[in-house]
């Protein structure tokens, strides 16, 4: 079992547990991921999600072991965006991370230890809040390997933080860590490490203690509509195309040993 799921009052955890891989998600991982946030909009007894990682990970992406192996082809085929697909909050579907084409009606918190990097900085960028502990590092590692922006980094990360931010972390790929991500507006609340599940569940029952209607209307109208979020989640996906010319040469040498932890230098 890759995600585990608990409940704690009207508090729903999700969990990546493959804390020997920085929980980085493999396709496995990510249906689990997208099924896990679809069970929790559709349960009423559940108001607020909590997304961490275990072993004091939050995610390091996609699995590029998976991806050089030829493993995630057959994931890859099954999120391709259908013509039909218009609205993102009426048409539910799963995108390569999982939940991260998904417009709930519920607000989701992510809870960060360690490295939100790659796909792990664009699950962090879905969530609706970010509670981002002291040694934890944002980044779009990616940018190493040719591996393309597809989870909705290039949309929600210009909204998040403003389009110059964004542009600096995307096109430089550099970690930032929790002092900087909240100077930018990527984490909303900052705490001690090892202290972020617990300050992030502090947070989801303070929301839960809301009128639910009241608060779930406000969300609804601060963000995108679920037609434009879809638009734009289309216009990123064009970019899959270069992880064909590039993308998977990168994932090989990933695979090989090259540029772990985030060294840029022998890539």
């Amino acid at each position: 079992m890759t995600v585990t799921i608990r409940d704690e009052g009207r508090v729903r955890v999700v969990e990546i547990t493959r804390p020997q891989a920085r929980n980085a998600v493999d396709p496995n991982t990510a249906r689990a991921l997208f099924d896990a946030f679809m069970a929790f909009e559709m349960d009423d007894a559940s108001d607020v999600a909590v997304l961490t990682g275990a072993g004091g990970y939050f995610c390091a992406g996609f699995d590029l072991k998976a991806a050089a192996e030829g493993g995630g082809a057959d994931w890859i085929s099954d999120v391709q965006l259908p013509d039909e697909w218009k609205d993102a909050r009426a048409q539910p579907i799963a995108g390569p991370m999982g939940p991260s084409r998904l417009m709930l009606s519920k607000p989701v918190i992510a809870a960060i230890e360690g490295p939100a990097v790659a796909g792990g900085i664009e699950l962090a960028a879905w969530c609706d809040m970010r509670v981002v502990a002291e040694g934890a590092t944002l980044g779009v590692f990616c940018r190493r390997w040719g591996v393309p922006l597809i989870d909705g980094g290039t949309v929600r990360l210009p909204r998040i933080v403003g389009q110059g931010r964004a542009n600096d972390l995307i096109l430089t790929g550099r970690g930032i860590g929790a002092a900087e991500a909240a100077q930018m507006g990527l984490a909303d609340r900052v705490c001690a490490q090892g202290t972020a599940l617990e300050a992030a569940m502090g947070l989801a029952h303070s929301l839960v203690g809301f009128p639910q209607r009241c608060m779930r209307a406000d969300f609804l109208s601060a963000r995108l509509s679920g037609a434009d979020l879809a638009s734009a989640l289309r216009r990123e996906w064009a970019s899959f195309s270069a992880f064909a010319g590039e993308g998977a040469a990168g994932a090989a040498r990933f695979a090989s040993g090259k540029g772990r932890g985030g060294d840029f230098e022998n890539i």
